[in-house]
């Protein structure tokens, strides 16, 4: 089985994450696609995370019924900060028969050289790469990397938390079940 794996904070989960997941699963050769929550990006500050328990629930709530995605909570019980080649490392030996596909952003992509062991990571596992506007590749560092053009939505996580803070409403940007449990526990109200 090749597995997608789109490793995110997913702080708050997001439509434009959905739509990524969802597109990954069903028009690439990929035969599931993991969303492997992040404790904390070594890349990021964690001072806006929300706990990484809830930010897990929240995912699952919004693949619930869609049977070509899972959650992973894998990261939880490694190491942090959660480096990405650690992650494939512990999966790689724990699903010995399984393929591991890395997803991610063109953003991500050009940020790749910064991340830890990248050189292990480009040798050992094809990258799918989806275009984020003004965010061009000129550089693969001989990775196998695939392009895939996925429709993209011109929303964020951050821009989600900072309307929430604001008192705007973010419906129809995440899932409706996500958008009700969000305001329910108040969350990214500050």
């Amino acid at each position: 089985m090749k597995i997608g794996l789109y490793f995110g904070s997913f702080n708050p989960i997001h439509t434009g994450h959905m739509i990524i997941a969802n597109f990954m699963a069903y028009h690439t050769d990929l035969d599931k696609v993991w969303l492997v929550v992040s404790p904390h990006n070594p890349l990021k500050a964690s001072s806006s995370l929300l706990n990484e328990h809830h930010r897990f629930h929240m995912a699952e709530m919004a693949v619930a019924d869609e049977p070509r995605l899972r959650v992973s909570n894998i990261e939880f019980s490694l190491p942090r900060p959660s480096f990405t080649i650690d992650t494939l490392t512990y999966l790689t030996e724990k699903f010995p028969t399984q393929e591991f596909v890395v997803i991610m952003g063109s953003d991500s992509f050009q940020n790749i050289s910064r991340w830890k062991n990248y050189e292990q990571l480009i040798a050992r596992y094809a990258i799918y790469v989806y275009n984020r506007p003004g965010h061009e590749i000129k550089e693969t560092y001989g990775a196998n990397v695939k392009f895939v053009n996925a429709p993209m939505l011109d929303i964020s996580s951050s821009n989600i938390r900072k309307w929430i803070q604001e008192g705007r409403s973010v419906r129809y940007m995440v899932p409706d079940a996500i958008w009700k449990y969000m305001a329910d526990n108040n969350y990214y109200k500050g």
